[in-house]
């Protein structure tokens, strides 16, 4: 079992920055992606960004790409998201996902272990 727990969601005003951490526990593999998702009231469930452990893979989607820079630090088993120029329409509960292994994917089933999420409000 892998446990994943997210961290540093809050409210911001526009053009703000906040940085969220994902860590993990258990039994996590020194291969892995991980991945940030978010879903906002009444929409579905969106691809953010995803890492592969090496850190040489990286995938972010347009929406936020220029703004928002994922990290990872293997040694404590986190992942970091740093959002900058933060806009009104990223308000959403910013979820993290883990899977073993290097796969680049933005589709939320391959990834086998999520977070409870973080909450992101950014007020305009």
């Amino acid at each position: 079992q892998v446990q994943v727990v997210e961290s540093g969601g809050g409210l911001v005003q526009a053009g703000g920055s906040l940085r969220l951490s994902c860590a993990t526990s258990g039994r996590t593999f020194r291969t892995y992606t991980m991945g940030w998702f978010r879903q906002a009231p009444g929409k579905e469930r969106e691809f953010v960004v995803a890492i592969t452990s090496s850190g040489g893979s990286i995938d972010y989607a347009d929406s936020v790409k220029g703004r928002f820079t994922i990290s990872r630090d293997n040694a404590r088993n986190t992942v970091y998201l740093q959002m900058n120029s933060l806009k009104p329409e990223d308000t959403a509960v910013y979820y993290c996902g883990y899977r073993d292994g290097w796969l680049l994917t933005r589709a939320g089933a391959e990834y086998g272990y999520w977070g409870q999420g973080t909450q992101v409000t950014v007020s305009s």
